[in-house]
């Protein structure tokens, strides 16, 4: 399964945001990193350069490699509507994003480890592919005998948000994804259409 590895505080300190969930390291540091970090000078960023920044971000947000968004991106196209925003939608119904989302992880790379090691139901029935697009009327849960690690109660426990798109039943242990979310409601700080003003040159 390829997934990015590297270095998490340096890249959330290039976008200038926490992108991979609270990181200490990034509240300490919150300049750009390298051996200048503030005090470089920088010039104003060409028009694909913020292009190409905006899709790395997403592209870090959502834990996918470039092949992998490639795809998404060529599928969200096929699809009538707004490109940028079924981007956004098929990148939220990735089943671990959508395990991070109703709070049963609390990042989205332990969402991603708990769906590869088979703790995670889709409608019943065991999934461990971690890019599985979740549909409208989809019933995530834990499995039974993973629904007393410590890991999801924690998690569980001290989570906080709210999704209008989805439903959590705690005696259960499982949601229901309702439907696809709308751009508004998805709060992600990304500009999906700079991602398709690149990918369209």
């Amino acid at each position: 399964m390829a997934r990015y590895t590297g270095p998490k505080t340096k890249i959330a300190r290039k976008f200038g945001e926490p992108i991979f969930g609270p990181d200490k390291s990034f509240e300490k540091k919150k300049y750009p990193p390298g051996q200048h970090g503030n005090n470089r000078r920088r010039g104003k960023k060409s028009e694909y350069a913020v292009q190409l920044q905006e899709k790395q971000k997403a592209k870090y947000t959502y834990g996918i490699l470039e092949k992998q968004f490639r795809n998404l991106f060529k599928k969200a196209q096929r699809k009538s509507g707004v490109t940028g925003e079924i981007l956004l939608q098929l990148c939220e119904s990735r089943l671990d994003n959508v395990v991070y989302r109703m709070g049963i992880a609390p990042t989205r790379s332990a969402a991603r480890q708990l769906v590869s090691h088979r703790h995670i139901t889709v409608n019943g029935s065991l999934l461990n592919i971690p890019s599985y697009n979740v549909n409208p009327g989809d019933v995530v849960g834990v499995r039974e005998k993973s629904k007393s690690l410590e890991a999801i109660e924690n998690s569980l426990a001290n989570k906080s948000a709210v999704y209008e798109w989805m439903t959590w039943n705690e005696d259960k242990k499982e949601g229901t994804y309702v439907s696809l979310p709308e751009r508004i409601q998805i709060p992600e700080n990304i500009n999906e259409q700079f991602i398709v003003e690149l990918y369209s040159k």
